[in-house]
């Protein structure tokens, strides 16, 4: 990437004491950095609005001379670092070995500093080609990256993961990309780790003469709630940047954190916020004026009271296409003749997982319908991208002729617990008892009887009956 941080001019700035223009502060030299926590902060966005926005991959990946750069300047390439050394400037070391040598005729003296000068210049060159073939290996690599993108839907998550991994921030920490991308529905789940509060730029004012002026605790933790707020737009915006065949309509993002319970002392992996948001509407942001806070709000983003307390949420949408239990679906026929009840099992939840995927489809949702089992486990699982009712629901189907009992009600609620999962459905041919619907009240499970079931299939465009006593005489016969 282009070195837009102007490293000299602002090193210079700050030892001469004058006010700081461009990046506010940012003061950054090759391997000993003293970066202005505001600064870094307030770059974020810039940064991909200068650097990445409206430019195509081959703009952003691209070989940089080594000789070309200016003498004597520090940054990056490509999220390479660089120290460009100086072979002619008269202040410089060599430069002032050629100074003397100007002024001796002593052979030894003469040698002695040739040889330093040989040395230099032979330190130049490695650091020459070592950049150079540093950053040829890394624009193939991309290069490489973006043909399996464009050739191979399946390649995107790759893709997109290694660019938002390269992405360059001028501070350090690991933030893990991983996306989970479903083509039916084109939505992507990152699940991407933000940094810490200890992570964080912490420098409020730069002094060469003395320890660097450290922010207020008050001061970091404001700092840090906007610095998360800022690497998630940014993010997002990546992703749809990169997605340039637009395979992606919908992102959810969510950002962890890895860090030690104060009380356990145990690590924890705590999801802290959850934003989805489709293209259209993110695309409908500008970037460059909006508060990232106020933004994360306005997109009904999910979070925590206070970001530096690691306080978990629920995400608005997880998936792992990783659970061995889901299996392919399929579309189940019906018309005005079909009583659900008589129906076979399995194509029953087959039927169920069409129905609520039809009903989640609409906000960019999805339904997976898992292992049968016919042991009351979990039948679906739903993923809803909205911020209030969604996330991951639990659905059990029952195709039952009898009432169903409460002892079915408390084992979903348990599956609901044990599976992290938001919210529980039981949906039933028959229908529930006093016990069943006094249980569930007060906790997130929602109960739907045959009606409800009928109802619901009316609404989707599909026909079906219920004829219990049908279904009875059909059972006791067998």
């Amino acid at each position: 990437m282009k070195d837009n941080l102007k490293i000299n001019k602002i090193r210079k700035q700050v030892q001469d004491g004058k006010p700081l223009g461009g990046l506010n502060g940012l003061y950054y030299r090759y391997k000993d950095y003293h970066i202005i926590a505001q600064a870094i902060s307030d770059y974020i966005i810039p940064y991909y609005l200068e650097e990445i926005y409206s430019k195509r991959i081959e703009d952003i990946y691209y070989i940089k001379d080594y000789d070309s750069l200016k003498d004597g300047s520090y940054g990056f390439h490509l999220n390479i670092p660089y120290c460009k050394f100086i072979k002619g400037d008269q202040i410089t070391t060599v430069g002032k070995y050629k100074e003397i040598l100007k002024t001796t005729d002593a052979n030894e003296d003469r040698e002695y500093y040739n040889g330093k000068i040989q040395v230099i210049e032979n330190k130049y060159q490695q650091y020459s080609e070592s950049f150079n073939i540093e950053q040829q290996k890394k624009v193939d690599y991309v290069c490489l990256l973006r043909n399996q993108y464009e050739e191979n839907e399946d390649e995107t998550v790759k893709y997109l993961c290694y660019l938002l991994k390269d992405s360059f921030y001028p501070f350090e920490w690991s933030c893990q990309p991983t996306i989970e991308y479903n083509s039916n529905n084109q939505v992507a789940i990152a699940e991407y780790y933000l940094p810490t509060l200890e992570e964080c730029p912490k420098i409020k004012e730069y002094d060469p003469n003395e320890f660097d002026k450290l922010l207020s605790q008050t001061a970091l933790k404001k700092l840090y709630e906007e610095l998360i707020y800022r690497i998630t737009l940014r993010t997002i915006a990546e992703i749809f940047h990169y997605d340039y065949l637009r395979r992606i309509s919908s992102v959810c993002f969510n950002g962890r954190v890895k860090v030690r319970n104060a009380g356990t002392g145990k690590l924890e992996d705590n999801c802290i916020l959850s934003l989805s948001v489709r293209r259209e509407e993110f695309n409908n942001v500008e970037l460059r004026y909006v508060d990232a806070k106020v933004c994360f709000k306005h997109l009904k983003g999910v979070v925590g009271a206070k970001l530096y307390d690691y306080s978990p949420i629920v995400p608005i949408m997880q998936m792992s296409k990783d659970d061995k239990r889901f299996v392919d679906s399929h579309n189940v026929s019906t018309d005005s003749s079909t009583n659900l009840a008589t129906m076979d099992w399995e194509e029953f939840e087959h039927l169920v997982r069409e129905l609520f995927d039809m009903e989640f489809n609409n906000n960019g949702g999805e339904v997976k319908i898992t292992q049968a089992s016919r042991d009351g486990g979990v039948d679906a699982i739903a993923f809803d991208p909205d911020p209030i009712r969604g996330g991951k629901i639990v659905i059990q189907a029952k195709r039952y002729t009898n009432t169903v009992g409460v002892s079915a009600v408390r084992d979903l609620y348990g599956t609901v617990i044990n599976e992290g999962a938001n919210k529980g459905i039981l949906i039933t041919t028959s229908d529930y008892g006093s016990d069943s619907y006094n249980f569930a009240k007060g906790k997130p499970i929602t109960l739907l009887n045959g009606g409800h079931l009928l109802y619901l299939l009316e609404k989707h465009g599909k026909k079906a009956h219920i004829d219990i006593e049908q279904a009875k005489r059909l059972y006791k016969k067998d």
